[in-house]
């Protein structure tokens, strides 16, 4: 595992971070929850192969997510690694607030303090109403407490929103959205590199986009293929962001200990100034037949969920994009016709907004949920069409 130095903190991490939001699931008793047994193999698996920065939060998969983490990093495990995690910002309503989910969050991770303290999914909006509620001296009294090693916030919104936040405070660490479509997008390119010019060490998540640029569609297929150097889509877009000398860790939501191997011989390989001019442009060209694609920029984080109306937004999405990208009208309309009988349809939106409150991609979500109806419930009218071609 290759390690890498954070920044103005003077200490090094694992290349690779462990992202605690996209363990397995399974079925007991008609519910989906998380396979708690397998999700502890993974996290041990990675700590085991070098892993040593392990990200949570306390929303993560239904308040569960930092519960498994505890109960992982006992019998030794805790004291090889640093734990992240993160104040859920917009649950905050009260001064107090802010020491009764700190509280909460170190009694489920079974420790008595938090490495990297993130303040979760700043926005201009949020940052406003927390600082007023006194983060600032709450973060500081943590340090000198000695509850909390670093202070730190993960952020969306744009770069001069991002540019204000990091300025406001004496950060230690930062968290962001990036991937080589990102590049513009929120913090983006110019984000990451203001942090690191003022040696604030970034920590890079959806590195692929939701897990969307794990699997190319064949016009980016076709453009990898072409290249002399044979790598998987996971290992381009991971490559491209250890290129970055400013990115101290990206975080990979691992599902399986089958990813988290082929993760860590990634990871062994990659640092600083991996890729050739040739390898950059070949992403430049990738980028471009994404964008040539891609209907909605949903990454699955769910952080818009339950809907109230039961609509099932990010698997909506995840149908209308995978339609585009890799299978055509008729795959469409059969992941449509699962939302339908599932009563999950975007049909059922009643555009009440709660979701875009959230929703850290800022989408504009009932629009484009009409718009994943009006796609995907088209038929073809045109006989001998093939089911593969595309129409959207």
């Amino acid at each position: 595992m290759k390690m890498r130095n954070f920044g103005k903190l003077g200490i090094q991490g694992s290349a690779l971070g462990l992202g605690c939001m996209r363990f397995p699931k399974k079925e007991v008793d008609g519910k989906m929850v998380v396979d708690e047994e397998n999700a502890i193999n993974i996290i041990r698996t990675a700590i085991d192969g070098g892993v040593t920065y392990m990200d949570t939060a306390y929303v993560y998969l239904d308040q569960t997510s930092e519960v498994i983490l505890g109960k992982a990093l006992q019998d030794g495990y805790r004291e090889r690694v640093t734990i992240a995690t993160k104040l859920p910002t917009w649950m905050v309503e009260k001064e107090e607030d802010m020491q009764r989910f700190f509280d909460e969050e170190l009694a489920r991770l079974q420790t008595d303090h938090i490495d990297f303290y993130l303040v979760h999914s700043l926005s201009a909006e949020r940052w406003s109403k927390i600082k007023a509620l006194g983060i600032c001296q709450f973060l500081d009294r943590l340090k000198k407490e000695g509850k909390i090693r670093f202070a730190c916030f993960s952020f969306h919104d744009d770069y001069k929103v991002f540019e204000t936040i990091l300025n406001d405070y004496d950060w230690d660490m930062c968290q962001i959205q990036y991937n080589f479509m990102d590049i513009n997008n929120q913090a983006g390119t110019k984000g990451l590199e203001l942090a690191g010019s003022k040696g604030i060490p970034v920590v890079v998540m959806e590195g692929l986009l939701g897990g969307r640029l794990a699997k190319a569609p064949d016009n980016v297929q076709a453009l990898y293929d072409a290249f002399p150097v044979k790598r998987s889509p996971v290992e381009w877009a991971f490559r491209w962001l250890c290129n970055h000398p400013q990115v101290a860790t990206v975080l990979s939501g691992l599902t399986s200990v089958e990813q988290v191997k082929d993760n860590l011989r990634i990871f062994d390989t990659v640092e600083p100034g991996c890729m050739s001019k040739e390898e950059l442009a070949l992403i430049d060209k990738v980028r471009d037949a994404y964008n040539s694609r891609i209907k909605a920029g949903c990454t699955g984080c769910a952080y818009c969920m339950p809907c109230p109306m039961g609509v099932d937004i990010p698997g909506s999405f995840s149908a209308w994009n995978n339609a585009s990208l890799y299978g055509g009208l008729e795959k469409g309309n059969a992941d449509y016709k699962r939302l339908e009988e599932g009563g999950k349809a975007p049909t059922q939106c009643v555009e009440c907004g709660a979701c875009m409150q959230v929703c850290p991609q800022h989408l504009e979500i009932p629009e484009l949920l009409k718009k994943v109806t009006a796609d995907l419930k088209k038929r073809q009218k045109q006989k001998g069409l093939s089911s593969g071609t595309v129409l959207l």
